[in-house]
């Protein structure tokens, strides 16, 4: 069962990666697609920020290569490999969907975040309890163990908050700008939340500030508050992955 499971794991990277072959090209939901069309909306990232998709691509899929040959009976490595493949499966058609329908898009792409989040607490590095108390994290396993994970979970973090603040934008419940203003600060908490209780994989934190970092250019001389936001929220997750990578916040359990 583990070696499908390994199997399935790697099948699902490559098709979330091929995905792009049989869609458009995606730099952020098609204005026209909301009630209230969103032409350069501030929460929105600048258009290169999306090219972080190639390495989460490749990254993936050599975690998927990787954990077959290598791993395929690792208990380490499958704990997270069914939540990995309920994100990626359901990630294959994601283009397809955000071509076509917002908030279809926005639901699915929550959906493959809880479970990249679930993967990512479960990938190999993660102490367990047993009797005798905390087990410490096993050796090695983090570059293509955890890594693709992290950033994948990571950009997904960034990019459904993003969503969530077109949402509303577009659906007309707050403007353009203050859908920005809500939406930011609540990206940095969520982010921070959660990297914090990980305890580790600071690769995570540091695809969130990728995505604020595109935000920031985005709005670059339209302003001060909204480029301002974005920095504070990249100096909030920075300095608590610097902290995690120094082993100065303990590790979850």
């Amino acid at each position: 069962m583990r070696r499908t499971k390994a199997i399935l794991t790697l099948v699902t990277a490559v098709a979330f990666a091929a995905s792009p072959l049989w869609s458009p090209g995606f730099n952020g939901f098609d204005p026209e697609l909301f009630p209230i069309p969103q032409h350069d909306p501030p929460v929105q990232p600048v258009g290169w920020a999306f090219s972080i998709w190639g390495p989460i691509y490749l990254a993936l899929i050599l975690h998927g290569i990787w954990g077959l040959w290598r791993h395929s009976d690792d208990p380490g490595w499958d704990d997270m490999r069914w939540p990995l493949i309920l994100s990626l499966g359901p990630g294959s058609v994601w283009l397809l969907v955000a071509n076509l329908n917002v908030l279809l898009a926005t639901l699915l792409i929550w959906a493959m975040l809880v479970t990249a989040l679930a993967a990512l607490f479960l990938s190999p590095g993660r102490r367990v309890v047993t009797d005798a108390g905390p087990e410490p994290a096993p050796p090695g396993n983090r570059w293509l163990g955890r890594v693709p994970v992290g950033i994948y979970a990571g950009w997904l973090t960034a990019a459904s908050w993003v969503s969530v603040g077109l949402m509303l934008g577009g659906y007309g419940v707050l403007g353009p700008t203050a859908a920005a203003l809500v939406t930011l600060p609540v990206l940095v908490i969520f982010a921070t939340i959660f990297q914090i209780w990980l305890g580790r994989a600071p690769e995570y934190g540091l695809t969130v500030i990728w995505g604020l970092l595109g935000i920031l250019a985005a709005n670059w001389g339209g302003g001060w508050l909204i480029p301002m936001l974005a920095a504070a929220g990249i100096a909030v997750v920075g300095v608590t992955c610097l902290r995690i990578a120094f082993g100065t916040t303990p590790p979850s359990i």
